[in-house]
């Protein structure tokens, strides 16, 4: 009869169905196996089923028995899922992968714009030598799909010398089969040649929309010819063009609303909430956490409409155990006003808290419990963007139309916090993932891994360090140096 621990229950309990990756541990905390999964919820589920332990193979029976703990985390798609589990599986080289275990990176695209005559190439390590590069690419297949259509687009070379001349031409076909622009026999200029790089670069950069139509009419033409493979990485490279041209828009959109619209915006909110004056400062708070863990929240500040980073903060959550927004959010209003009050700082004309009613209501209480009945406070639901300012009253939010200036006003603050959020959530979880690293290290209990972090600042400096620094460190001696040393550099001496 299988049984599986409290930890393994609680988390199956909490899985998104969405994309993500999943790390199991084993009962000394070692990651033992790392997958991805297109719903983490469905996937991660399935090795919990008697069903599945029955039919397993002796290799999953063994894994599915070791599992005592695992993590999650959930991601926008299938392909980011791919280019994660396969990071993590060479930081971490778990007992049971195997497929991705050898150092196979994802193809990037690259060119050296300071060569004379720059040309796209696919490669596989990204290094710091003044090249450009795109992806990773999902698949390879889309990555060489990618490369031609760049190619043949945009007249490049494929040739490798660094400056070709008349006599590479002679033994070249490109000129006719690949439509190079033949830069080497003086077709087009160095500088009609450089010209036609940079809008290539453009155009992988998500600039360039109207050279989109040729793409489409390329994915068609290879599914009309039952060439399903070409025209899948063609449509991949799309998808990312268009992602990459979405978010593009979005953040021109989110962080250029221009002053004059912001006071318009400013104006409007005033009369929709029946504020006193525009309000001229206002701070919006969100809460990040995945599988109830590294919960944090960000504070995005904006004066007169305008985001202003330098008043942004973030803060860990330390009194809420799981994924309890309300009461996360409620903990961090709590700290930011008590502070605010002891220092005496000049309060906001209005607060926003991303989550609606229920954080409003959280906030309110919070407010009201430090004597700040007079501060305004209002709660953005996630759904239709509309405004709760009125805790008792959940019937009765405030809607806006599409065009509004308020309306941009608060998604503009709103996407702000968001990512900033979530941008600090990432971070500590990376750090996280690495710090796990020592867990595995014979001798180096919980107070000595604090020891060692508080010594030397993060896992990347330890990394960096050589065993005689790691062994001058508190509490560390040459043997458990040099074991930390290993376990950081993949097992090497």
């Amino acid at each position: 009869m299988l049984q599986f621990s409290d930890k393994v229950k609680a988390k199956l309990a909490a899985l998104p169905d969405q994309p993500g990756v999943y790390l199991m541990r084993n009962r000394q905390g070692k990651i033992i196996y790392v997958g991805k999964a297109a719903s983490l919820r469905s996937r991660v589920s399935s090795y919990f089923r008697h069903s599945t332990f029955s039919k397993a193979d002796p290799k999953l029976r063994g894994l599915i028995r070791s599992i005592d703990d695992l993590d999650f985390v959930p991601l926008k798609t299938e392909a980011e899922a791919l280019l994660t589990e396969s990071r993590l599986i060479k930081d971490y080289r778990p007992r049971y992968n195997v497929s991705l275990k050898d150092d196979k990176r994802f193809l990037l695209l690259r060119v050296n714009l300071n060569e004379p005559f720059p040309r796209f190439d696919a490669v596989r390590i990204r290094k710091d030598d003044g090249a450009r590069y795109w992806g990773p690419y999902a698949t390879s297949a889309s990555a060489w799909a990618s490369l031609e259509f760049v190619d043949k687009q945009f007249g490049l070379r494929r040739c490798a010398p660094r400056e070709p001349g008349p006599e590479d031409h002679k033994h070249c076909l490109n000129d006719i089969v690949r439509f190079c622009s033949a830069p080497c026999v003086g077709k087009v200029t160095p500088e009609q040649y450089r010209e036609r790089v940079l809008t290539a670069c453009a155009f992988l950069d998500g600039e360039r929309r109207e050279f989109l139509d040729g793409l489409r009419q390329q994915i068609a033409a290879a599914a009309k010819e039952l060439k399903f493979e070409k025209a899948a990485a063609l449509r991949d490279m799309y998808l990312l063009l268009i992602k990459g041209i979405r978010e593009k828009a979005r953040g021109r959109k989110s962080l250029h609303l221009k002053r004059e619209e912001a006071q318009k915006g400013l104006k409007e909110l005033q009369d929709r909430l029946g504020l006193a004056r525009p309000p001229e400062v206002i701070e919006c708070y969100d809460i990040s956490n995945i599988s109830g863990t590294n919960s944090v929240a960000s504070r995005v500040v904006s004066v007169s409409g305008i985001p202003t980073p330098a008043r942004y903060r973030t803060y860990r959550i330390k009194t809420v155990a799981g994924a309890d927004d309300p009461a996360s959010m409620a903990e961090v209003i709590r700290r930011r006003f008590t502070r605010a009050l002891e220092e005496k700082e000049k309060l906001p004309d209005l607060v926003l808290v991303d989550g609606g009613i229920t954080q409003l209501r959280a906030a309110r209480a919070e407010l009201d419990a430090l004597g700040l009945k007079g501060q305004r406070v209002a709660g953005i639901a996630k759904q239709f963007e509309e405004l709760y300012h009125d805790p008792e009253n959940e019937q009765a939010p405030l809607r806006f139309k599409p065009d509004s200036p308020a309306l941009r006003v608060i998604q503009q603050i709103r996407d702000e916090a968001h990512r900033f959020a979530l941008t600090y959530h990432r971070k500590l979880r990376s750090q996280r993932i690495q710090e796990s690293i020592l867990d595995d290290v014979e001798g180096i209990g919980q107070k000595r891994k604090e020891k060692l972090l508080a010594h030397f600042g993060s896992v990347d400096r330890l990394r960096r360090a050589t065993p005689d620094e790691i062994a001058a460190a508190p509490d560390v001696g040459p043997k458990t140096a040099a074991l930390i040393h290993a376990a950081l550099h993949g097992g090497e001496g």
